[in-house]
């Protein structure tokens, strides 16, 4: 009777999959919906192509690998590049890398070591890599 709408947006503060402080998880990883991590991946995000999907790197995430989302949120590091429509880096942020975007919003105290460039399409599946790889999931 009631369909999904796959183009709904992720709301504010929504949290769907949550990766602890203690968890490092190496290997790409694939997600729909909100994402929050508070621990380390080693390997690329990736947001499934067409869901709505967020993705926040808390104060005390760390991700190496590139980011791809349609919607970024930064206040821990990142070693990499990030693609998205809408990119926010909040106070702590460090990014490493180039950050690819649509709309950014920037607040005093977040550091970029790399470039931003803007783009009207950005461009947040990751065609290249359509098999999703199991990442180990390590519990300290």
């Amino acid at each position: 009777m009631f369909k999904k709408d796959k183009k709904s947006t992720v709301a504010p503060g929504q949290v769907d999959t949550l990766i602890g402080p203690q968890v490092v998880i190496q290997g790409d990883f694939h997600f729909a919906g909100g994402l929050y991590i508070e621990g380390r991946v080693i390997g690329k995000i990736i947001a499934s192509n067409g869901e709505a999907a967020q993705v926040t790197i808390a104060e005390t995430g760390v991700v190496e690998g590139e980011v791809r989302a349609p919607n970024v949120v930064i206040n821990g590091q990142l070693v990499g590049d990030a693609y998205g429509e809408l990119v926010e880096m909040h106070p702590l942020a460090r990014v490493n890398g180039n950050v690819h975007y649509k709309v950014i919003e920037m607040i005093a105290g977040s550091t970029l070591t790399g470039r931003l460039i803007h783009s009207e399409t950005v461009t947040v599946a990751d065609a290249t890599n359509v098999t999703p790889i199991t990442p180990d999931v390590t519990i300290a």
